[in-house]
């Protein structure tokens, strides 16, 4: 079980993680719905971020820019209370596509993920045609592990997931 949830404030090249507050719910919801976004993830309401917002299991960090604190992105962790040691990586969204943001949030992440809370496995799923994510993912060592074919329905058609995940002996 993951019992150390604390936060990591630390700078790593240009960005620093903080965790989310109910205050930055517009702030979510907003980046989730923008057309470049929605195609790649299924958007929450309000409603859902707030009750995911107050689970034990579940960790939220606004992306923030350095050395001006804007945000820049979001993360959604799942698996906090776990017995198995395992995160999964619920969703990533950034802002500012195309500077750096994401590798760099991805840097911080995987150093909190098994150097904070002693990890022993952080995966996520990706579709299969978000080719930018599935290029950052394999970048930062991400493993694929099998697809998921037509698991998801997107209106009259139906949308497969990769399996991704990187192992501590992996990241050490």
């Amino acid at each position: 079980m993951i019992n150390d949830t604390s936060m990591i404030i630390d700078n790593l090249e240009s960005v620093k993680f903080r965790a989310a507050q109910r205050a930055d719910l517009n702030f979510i919801a907003e980046l989730e719905s923008a057309p470049e976004n929605a195609v790649f993830i299924q958007p929450w309401s309000i409603q859902k971020h707030e009750l995911s917002l107050s689970n034990p299991d579940i960790r939220y960090f606004i992306i923030e820019a350095v050395p001006d604190d804007s945000p820049v992105g979001y993360i959604i962790l799942a698996g906090l209370c776990s017995p198995h040691d395992s995160l999964e990586l619920t969703r990533i969204v950034i802002s500012r596509k195309g500077g750096g943001y994401g590798t760099a949030a991805f840097r911080l992440l995987k150093k909190w993920a098994f150097e904070n809370v002693s990890a022993n496995r952080l995966w996520l799923d990706v579709k299969t045609h978000n080719e930018r994510a599935i290029y950052l993912y394999k970048k930062m060592g991400f493993t694929l592990e099998g697809t998921l074919r037509d698991c998801i329905k997107s209106g009259d058609t139906y949308e497969s997931l990769h399996i991704m995940s990187l192992l501590r002996s992996e990241y050490d």
